[in-house]
């Protein structure tokens, strides 16, 4: 009687362990197994143990987030979103997993959402960069610098966190950005070209009594280092604070035009403020340009021309314009007349010399002593060599072009029109592999911009 009181429980316990022991044996296994396969960056197989095991081990929810660490890891972000939820709580790698799921998954408010609630628990660098960006993709500029200060007080070191940062403040707090753009130049020199171009605009505006030009004078730095969603935001500030400023309204035009936007309501508001700016005729210049609207763009530039009579660029732009319209004789004397207004420049000598060696237009007469004009003002200049060696080419003077082009492409290879233009002087020569070399060379150097496409169509063409 006494025996048969314990059989009971024993018989209970043999049974349960018979069920669970096995379970929680492949539970181990599962994450002993997920491991090896973290390890060896089988991201998929992991998730799957390490799922399976927390399915198997309750007591273990911190499997949960190794699962869709595992999963997010090997781009699988939907699963990697479910398991992340199932835990109760996750780490800083959990929470800047769970985010960049979302981010990838193009729910942007959610990803938001876990970047906000992963620094409620962790004062992390990770996390605010996170955040930044997310602000970032909605515009909120504001928002996106107040995380960037946080960045930049957890990691001093983040070179683009300060560059960033310092673009944001050149038009939400103007005195405080060139502290953190000379930062970043002093970080990595790379930044420097941009940071001198932000600070010389910082300095003109700083100077500027009229706050909306100021802002103008901000943006249209922003622009020339390729931020134009912030230029935005600072031609916008400059409207705000003078909405009769016509350059402001032209230059936002011109910033929604870079962005993909039309850009023409800002550019019509600008001419009915100013008729006569000379900036708002020559940005509209520039819209008809894209438009291929080459009469009326035409007209923009010979009302710049008319209102600034001694400025080269306009019959430049004008001899542009005619040649579009495929007036050829007009260009050439639109071209002609830059170098008349601006003698000692060798820019438009070297302008004249390219249409003439472009189009086979008197290139013995005008586009070879224009292009010599252009080295003899600027003998140091690649663009003005490399003109010259071009014009050689284009008069037939093959051996001329040859040496001309080689000293080019010697003391500046990274000027890869040289390279074509010295490739198509060794086909002239029927010199095919000293060619072939040129355009392999400025191919691989430039792989998506425009000189290695038109090396690629010239191997094509020539090397097929």
């Amino acid at each position: 009687m006494h025996n048969n009181k314990w059989l009971v429980p024993i018989i209970l316990t043999t049974l349960l362990a018979a069920i669970f022991l096995p379970l929680i044996y492949i539970g181990y296994s599962s994450i002993k197994h997920g491991e090896d396969e973290l390890a060896a960056q089988k991201y998929a197989a992991a998730a799957d143990s390490f799922s399976r095991a927390a399915r198997l081990l309750p007591w273990r929810d911190d499997l949960w987030e190794q699962a869709g660490i595992a999963a997010g890891n090997g781009g699988d972000t939907s699963r990697a979103i479910i398991f992340l939820k199932r835990a109760p709580q996750l780490s800083e790698q959990g929470w800047l997993m769970l985010a960049y799921s979302h981010f990838s998954s193009g729910d942007i408010p959610s990803a938001l959402n876990a970047y906000q609630q992963g620094l409620r628990s962790f004062d992390s660098p990770s996390l605010y960069a996170g955040l930044a960006y997310m602000y970032r993709q909605q515009k909120n500029w504001s928002a996106e610098m107040d995380a960037l200060k946080n960045q930049v007080r957890l990691d001093a070191g983040g070179v683009y966190a300060h560059y960033r940062l310092g673009l944001l403040l050149s038009f939400l707090e103007p005195e405080q950005a060139l502290t953190e753009l000379m930062l970043a130049s002093s970080l990595d020199p790379q930044t420097d070209s941009a940071v001198q171009t932000l600070r010389s605009a910082l300095n003109i505006s700083a100077a500027q009594p009229e706050p909306s030009a100021q802002f103008v004078t901000i943006g249209r730095a922003l622009g020339l280092v390729q931020e134009w969603d912030l230029s935005i935001a600072a031609f916008e500030k400059a409207i705000t604070l003078n909405a009769e400023n016509a350059e402001a309204w032209a230059w936002l035009g011109e910033a929604k035009q870079q962005t993909g936007q039309d850009g023409s309501v800002e550019l019509d508001r600008a001419l009915t403020l100013d008729h006569t700016s000379i900036t708002v005729r020559a940005l509209r210049g520039l819209y008809w340009n894209r438009q291929q609207k080459y009469s009326q763009m035409l007209a923009e530039y010979l009302l710049a021309a008319e209102y600034d009579p001694t400025n080269p660029a306009w019959p430049a732009e004008i001899g542009n314009a005619y040649f579009k319209r495929g007036d050829i004789s007009a260009a050439l004397i639109a071209y002609q007349q830059a170098t008349d207004i601006a003698p000692t420049d060798s820019t438009y000598w070297r302008l004249l010399a390219v249409f003439c060696a472009d189009n086979n237009v008197h290139v013995e007469d005008i586009g070879l002593p224009a292009a010599q004009k252009a080295v003899e003002l600027a003998p140091d200049d690649p663009f003005a060599l490399d003109t010259l060696g071009w014009t050689f080419l284009a008069s037939g003077r093959y051996a001329n072009a040859a040496i001309i082009l080689f000293d080019v492409t010697k003391r500046f290879p990274d000027h890869l029109p040289a390279h074509i233009h010295l490739a198509m002087t060794y086909l002239a020569q029927d010199d095919r592999a000293a060619a072939f070399n040129e355009l392999t060379f400025v191919r691989d150097a430039d792989l998506n911009g425009s000189d290695g496409l038109f090396a690629s169509q010239l191997l094509d063409k020539y090397f097929p």
